[in-house]
């Protein structure tokens, strides 16, 4: 009888020992609990995640339900025309176009009327003279053996003359060389009035004397030089190898352009 509760006993203990490794196996393959999110969010649960895989899939998407409105149905009856509103800002010039057609001829105008007579509205001078000139007369005309320049013969060399065939301003202008111990008096004249006068004392050294002017001519007027005498004696120097005494002149501006 003891042998039997003691044989009971044993197994009874080994049946213990038994069941406590394979509660401890149990324990050791479960993992443990790691926590993945803050305190303050809460984990997700199985059924919301799934709805969210569902709603992103296509085949598993809500169709949307967009309704549809008559327009004409609430469309009213036209209304006033507004007023006029104010002009904008304008534009940028556009790019040239093509050229057009030839246009027809037009009719041939009147007659115009008559134009003025052609005239030279060119005239110039400038001659000088080679021999020295005395004065022993009241008057004395200076005339000129050398030409310079004599645009279309307005100069006429023979009377010593300048003969104005184009209305206008001109510029004259005379040089003298004077003569030792004499006088030297001379006059531009426009026609038969003295407008100028050149004039050097006596002296003992000779000297170049220059005198210019301008002149407001009309056609047919003239212009040329004379000596004029006093008490002295009166003479201009010159020599056969050199110009001392010159006359020019020439055209400023035309009365008619």
């Amino acid at each position: 009888m003891g042998a039997l509760l003691l044989m009971l006993l044993v197994s009874t203990v080994n049946a213990s020992a038994l069941l406590g490794k394979g509660s401890l196996r149990r324990e050791a393959r479960r993992p443990s609990c790691v926590r993945c999110c803050g305190p303050s969010e809460q984990p997700v649960s199985v059924v919301s995640s799934r709805y969210a895989r569902m709603s992103k899939d296509p085949a598993y998407s809500v169709p949307k339900v967009q309704p549809t409105i008559d327009i004409t149905i609430l469309k009213g009856e036209k209304g006033d025309m507004g007023e006029e509103g104010v002009a904008g800002a304008a534009g940028e010039d556009g790019e040239q176009g093509l050229r057009g057609y030839n246009g027809q001829k037009g009719q041939k105008g009147h007659v115009g009327p008559p134009g003025n007579s052609c005239k030279l509205h060119y005239a110039a001078f400038s001659v000088g003279r080679r021999k020295p000139l005395h004065s022993s007369d009241y008057f004395k005309h200076v005339t000129f053996d050398t030409e310079f320049v004599n645009l279309y013969q307005h100069f006429n060399m023979f009377t010593g003359k300048f003969f104005c065939y184009v209305p206008g301003v001109y510029f004259f202008n005379l040089n003298v060389h004077t003569w030792n111990f004499k006088e030297t008096y001379l006059h531009l004249m426009k026609n038969d009035k003295e407008v100028a006068i050149l004039y050097a004392q006596p002296s003992e050294r000779s000297i170049m004397q220059s005198q210019s002017l301008m002149l407001d001519l009309q056609e047919g007027d003239e212009v040329w030089v004379r000596m004029f005498k006093r008490e002295r004696e009166n003479g201009v120097y010159s020599e056969e190898s050199d110009i001392y005494i010159t006359f020019n002149g020439h055209l400023i501006k035309p009365a008619i352009e």
